[in-house]
């Protein structure tokens, strides 16, 4: 019997986690016949089949779920041996595929980057930035190797999330508002109004949606655009209110009034996610580390910010996070 090799044990985890051979081989850039190949030769060499090919869908065969346990667990040591290797030398080489929502809380993303870059320049960073929606099935892909973003209640459980700032909502309005003097108003208060958000599907729509809902109406949205900077633009000139993480509705940026909601609908935590079957890179760990170390650390300078009360005021001065950014 010939050897196993580490190779086919890669592509067959790499198959069974993209559910097919198409997505696999575009996720490890390797040709569609060269996975079939390895496949084929591995069922050959154990003599047992693997995987139970259908029309439609991947499913494996009794022998396969033994073999992809064992074979996770061979990968995963590697890896681990791999970090250790990494930590010992203190030199951390790979790819980084990150995905990143354009508001982030109090973290502070390009700072992050700039620290990891200085100390491990062989870490070479990929950045995509987009609606949570859209990263989320970037992760599923594997075009992304992590997330940085909201962290939803109805997260699916195939990914694992940890929970690193907290957030809350804020009212915007045109500078010259009727509830311009109003530091806490209710959402019911503006329900006649035109509501600016992002599409259907985001996380800050499907909030805008629930707290009207809790409020007895239906928000009127007219006005959708692809980022909290559109929203802030729109706002500022008049043609409609918003609802947006305080981080967004405080940043440098167009005038608006700020008010803070009673009762304040809630928002999601910012922090980490990536996909539970896919593993952590050294340079994955890397970054998590130090994003880790960096909230910590801002965590300490702005402790208790979000229990001070909100004035309304136009959002020029500049905020000490410059999480904004992306």
């Amino acid at each position: 019997m010939a050897p196993v090799e580490l190779r086919q044990l890669v592509y067959f985890d790499a198959i069974v986690r993209h559910g097919g051979f198409t997505r696999a081989s575009a996720a490890l850039r390797v040709a569609q016949s060269a996975l079939s190949a390895q496949i084929l030769r591995l069922e050959k060499e154990l003599g047992v089949g693997l995987l139970i090919r259908g029309n439609r869908q991947l499913s494996l065969t009794p022998a396969g779920r033994l073999l992809l346990d064992r074979a996770r667990r061979v990968l995963g040591e590697l890896d681990a041996a791999r970090a250790e290797l990494a930590d010992l030398t203190s030199t951390v080489h790979g790819q980084l595929a990150l995905g990143a929502t354009l508001v982030l809380g109090s973290i502070d993303l390009p700072v992050t980057l700039a620290r990891l870059h200085a100390e491990h320049p062989g870490i070479s960073v990929t950045l995509r930035t987009g609606l949570i929606v859209d990263l989320l099935d970037a992760l599923d892909a594997g075009a992304v190797d992590l997330v940085v973003g909201p962290i939803h209640d109805d997260l699916p459980a195939r990914l694992r999330a940890e929970a690193m700032v907290a957030e809350h909502v804020l009212l915007v309005t045109p500078p010259d508002h009727r509830l311009r003097h109003r530091p806490v108003v209710r959402l019911a208060e503006v329900r006649d109004e035109a509501f600016v958000c992002l599409r259907a599907g985001s996380g800050l729509r499907a909030i805008l949606t629930g707290a009207a809902a809790a409020a007895g109406f239906a928000a009127r949205v007219p006005f959708v655009v692809d980022s909290p900077r559109a929203i802030r633009e729109f706002v500022s000139v008049g043609l409609g209110v918003a609802i947006l993480a305080s981080s967004a509705a405080l940043a440098p940026g167009p005038p608006v009034g700020t008010h803070r909601l009673d009762p304040s609908p809630p928002h999601p935590p910012f922090g980490l996610l990536h996909h539970r079957d896919h593993r952590l890179t050294p340079a994955s760990r890397t970054f998590r580390d130090y994003l880790r170390r960096a909230v910590t650390a801002g965590g300490r300078e702005d402790a208790g910010s979000l229990d001070e009360p909100t004035a309304v005021r136009s959002s020029t001065e500049t905020p000490r996070s410059s999480s904004a950014k992306l």
